[in-house]
């Protein structure tokens, strides 16, 4: 035989690459034949029903009159409106995320004695193992921080003496500690990145167990270590909304299915990591923040609507931006005329914006928000309402918290390891079968072939 070269490999991947490509073709058609519900979502694009939760409640329609009928949407949090629970915690002037922790995985909300100690448990709880930081994250940097973290998550099983038990009080352990701990493992994760990769300057700074998390991610992040509390609360706000999604969404669904298996907790989290960082889910707000980098290099006035439709037409056409013909912060698989975690984003990104002098970067949001529904239902037959969701604003939000963007998906799961805790905990509790749908096989039969006649 021939010498095998690099040359050689690169061919024999593209052929069988074809190979690969021919045999795995299944015609649309067959999916409609077998009525299969493709993404486990129906026709009209309701979720396939696949499980009960009580931990949160993602409302975008409602069955009026045997229709299913769009409506302002809602967010609950154990039943709880999020607005009303924003407005209590920013009215009582009180950072909020460990409030929303307490209330996803225990049910109801602590009183001030309860939050005091629930607090001093996570503060108890921000440290790594000795030595993890530098055998672990710094020794293997990795430009995609997402997989640095599952890396450093699935390590941390090593020095867990019980890491496999699955008994409530210890995933519950295991959870805070978790919870506790990703932001310094994400922000260590990045900051590894910035000096390896980037031959930037290296600097760790540990949390302050009397901070809260928003407050100890932004410290962590600066070199300087400072902060003010307009920012803390800003980022407070964004962990509060990122915290908690049904457990229908990708990530969340990814918990329960791996978590029926009976595996571990860290590595039922670092399955959800692996789910979040794909840019159709936990990754779509990096695409949303490059959209209006191109955006602002290409519209010249920023208050011109004229321009700024014309522009959006381009990206829609597939003439513009990343040829997707994609609106990024546009539309969602459940809420149809508003996202209500975008509002709040919305509210509290804009007073910012006004605090630091970037009122005209506000303003085009505000237009290409008010502009971008009109221009696709002008392109496009609409079956429900197109509204901005959470991604929209919080890529501008990141911006003016300097956070880089490599760290803005990891920001996601460091508020959504909460979410994931609180369903990896009820599926342990109520149900004890291992999540296995049904894939029919469209294979015809075959016989086998002798080598020799091949």
């Amino acid at each position: 035989m021939s010498e095998f070269t690099a040359n050689t490999a690169s061919r024999e991947i593209q052929r069988l690459s074809k190979m690969c490509v021919d045999n795995n073709h299944i015609e649309q058609s067959l999916y409609d034949k077998y009525q299969v519900k493709r993404g486990l979502r129906e026709p009209s694009g309701k979720g396939v029903l696949t499980g009960l939760t009580e931990i949160s409640t993602v409302i975008g329609s409602k069955e009026i009159d045997g229709v299913l009928t769009p409506t302002e949407g809602e967010l609950r949090y154990r039943g709880i409106d999020v607005n009303e629970l924003v407005e209590g915690f920013t009215n009582g002037h009180r950072y909020g995320y460990e409030e929303i922790v307490y209330l996803l995985l225990f049910g109801s909300l602590p009183n001030q004695a309860e939050l005091d100690k629930f607090n001093q448990l996570m503060g108890y709880n921000r440290k790594l193992p000795p030595d993890f930081v530098e055998d672990v994250i710094l020794k293997n940097p990795n430009k995609d921080v997402m997989n640095a973290m599952s890396q450093a998550v699935l390590a941390l099983n090593g020095y867990d003496k019980r890491s496999d038990d699955t008994d409530i009080p210890n995933v519950l352990r295991q959870s805070i500690s978790l919870i506790a701990t990703m932001p310094m493992i994400a922000a260590y994760s990045y900051l590894s990145y910035r000096h390896y990769m980037l031959r930037r300057g290296l600097y760790l700074h540990n949390p302050k167990p009397e901070l809260s998390t928003a407050e100890n991610l932004l410290r962590m992040l600066r070199q300087d270590k400072k902060y003010d509390e307009a920012e803390a609360k800003l980022l407070d706000m964004a962990l509060v909304l990122h915290a908690e999604h049904g457990g229908g969404n990708n990530s969340t669904f990814t918990t329960h299915v791996v978590t029926s298996s009976g595996t571990d907790t860290y590595s039922a989290m670092a399955a959800s990591l692996c789910s979040l960082k794909g840019p159709k889910h936990g990754g779509a707000n990096i695409k949303a923040m490059k959209m209006f980098q191109d955006i602002k290099a290409n519209v010249k006035d920023w208050y011109d609507d004229d321009e700024i439709a014309a522009y959006l037409k381009r990206i829609l056409e597939k003439d513009a931006f990343d040829h997707s013909g994609l609106i990024y912060g546009m539309g969602h698989a459940v809420y149809s005329l508003s996202d209500p975690r975008a509002k709040i984003l919305k509210k509290y990104t804009l007073e910012l914006a006004e605090r630091k002098g970037r009122e005209n970067e506000a303003h085009l949001y505000k237009t290409v928000e008010e502009l971008a529904p009109k221009v696709i239902a002008e392109k496009r037959k609409i079956y429900k309402g197109v509204c901005t969701n959470i991604d929209f604003y919080s890529g501008f939000a990141y911006d003016m918290l300097g956070i880089p963007e490599e760290f803005i998906t990891p920001l996601f799961a460091i508020a959504r390891v909460a979410g994931w805790s609180a369903h990896r905990i009820e599926e342990l509790i109520c149900d004890s079968k291992i999540i296995r749908p049904a894939y029919k096989s469209v294979a015809a039969d075959a016989s086998y072939i002798p080598i020799t006649d091949r």
